[in-house]
C-alpha cells in the first residue's frame, strides 16, 4: 500500500468516525481515552448549570478545556480548530464578551450542523461557523488574536501546514492555548500506533520535542508543553502554549490558498 493510499484510508477512517460521533450525541464519549470519567465532558467541572447546553457538553470529544487554557479575554477574536459539536465555541464566546468573536472551523458537515444548533440554543451571536480544514484556515493572515484547539492537532496527517496555518493567522502578539494529547519523547512513532488508533488521538499524537520544533520553525516561541493527566502508556493530555512575536510579520497571503476570505 502506497503512502498516498494510506493516507487517504486514515482521512476517511477520521471522517466515519467522527460522523458516527455526531450521530451519537445525545451520549457522551471521548477520543482520547476509554475513561469517560477523565476526558471529553469531565473535563469541564466547572462549567455551572446554563453556561452552555447540555448537548454541547455530551458532544465534548476532547483531553481539556482550552478555553481556560487560553485565558481568553474581553474583545478577542478566537479560532476554534476542529469545533466538533461547538462546546469550545460557546465557552469562549461568553468568555470574550459581545465585543469578541469567535470562529469554529471543522471538516464536517455533520458536526457544524449540532455546533449550529447549540449555539443557537446557547442563545450567543457572535460566533461564526466555517467549514475547512485545519491545514487550509479560511480566514486572512494576521486576524485571530488567539487559536484554541481540543485533541484535533494530533489527527492531522499534514501537521507541519496545520503549524504554518496558525502561524499565519495568529495577529502579531497572539497566542496558541491548545489541549491535545502528547507522545514522551522516549516513544517512537510505531509504539504511539500500538498504543492507540489514529482516530482514537493516539498514534497521530506528537512528542513534546516534535511540538515544539515545529512550533518553532514556523516562529511561535515561548512554547510549552505540560503534561495534565495520562491518556495511554507515555502519552498525556497536555497544555501547549505559544506566541507570535509582536514585530512578526506573516508574509503570506492575505488568505489561504484555495480557503474563502471572510
Amino acid at each position: 500500500m502506497s503512502d498516498t493510499t494510506t493516507a487517504g484510508s486514515l482521512q476517511e477512517e477520521v471522517r466515519e468516525y467522527y460522523r458516527a460521533k455526531a450521530a451519537e450525541a445525545e451520549t457522551s464519549g471521548a477520543c482520547c481515552s476509554p475513561d469517560p470519567q477523565t476526558f471529553g465532558p469531565a473535563a469541564y467541572d466547572e462549567i455551572g448549570p446554563g453556561t452552555a447546553p447540555d448537548a454541547a457538553l455530551l458532544a465534548s470529544l476532547g483531553c481539556g478545556n482550552p478555553s481556560a487554557v487560553a485565558e481568553l479575554r474581553e474583545g478577542e477574536t478566537v479560532l476554534d480548530l476542529g469545533s466538533g459539536g461547538g462546546l469550545d465555541v460557546i465557552l469562549s464566546a461568553r468568555r470574550v464578551g459581545p465585543d469578541g468573536r469567535v470562529f469554529g472551523l471543522d471538516f464536517l458537515e455533520e458536526m457544524l450542523a449540532l455546533a449550529a444548533r447549540n449555539v443557537a440554543d446557547a442563545e450567543i451571536d457572535n460566533v461564526v461557523l466555517l467549514k475547512g480544514t485545519i491545514e487550509s484556515i479560511p480566514l486572512p493572515a494576521d486576524t485571530v488574536d488567539v487559536i484554541i484547539s481540543n485533541c484535533v492537532i494530533n489527527l492531522s496527517l499534514n501537521k507541519p501546514a496545520v503549524f504554518a496555518e496558525m502561524a499565519r493567522v495568529l495577529t502579531p502578539g497572539g497566542r496558541l492555548g491548545i489541549s491535545d494529547v502528547v507522545a514522551e519523547d522516549r516513544l517512537s512513532p510505531e509504539e504511539r500506533a500500538e498504543r492507540g488508533g489514529h482516530s482514537q488521538c493516539i498514534a497521530g499524537a506528537l512528542s513534546v520535542a516534535e511540538y515544539k520544533e515545529l512550533l518553532d520553525a514556523v516562529g511561535l516561541k515561548d512554547a510549552e508543553v505540560v503534561f495534565t493527566q495520562e491518556a495511554a502508556d507515555g502519552l498525556h493530555a497536555a497544555i501547549i502554549r505559544a506566541h507570535k512575536p509582536l514585530d512578526s510579520t506573516s508574509g503570506a497571503e492575505e488568505c489561504a490558498p484555495g480557503g474563502t476570505c471572510c
